[in-house]
């Protein structure tokens, strides 16, 4: 029984591990890309200006 309960806890905390790097990343690339964008509308500033 108790077998069965540090087996439950065992997944659920490597389950819970797995989505917080896969969150990390997810926010390190979005916020790259925003970065990038930003950066790309700053060098076209003159030509957005009307």
């Amino acid at each position: 029984m108790m077998e069965k309960i540090y087996h439950t806890m065992k997944s659920v905390g490597v389950w819970n591990l797995v989505l917080g790097i896969v969150l990390i990343i997810a926010g390190l690339l979005s916020g790259i890309f925003m970065i990038v964008n930003g950066a790309k509308l700053l060098k076209k500033k003159s030509d957005l200006l009307f």
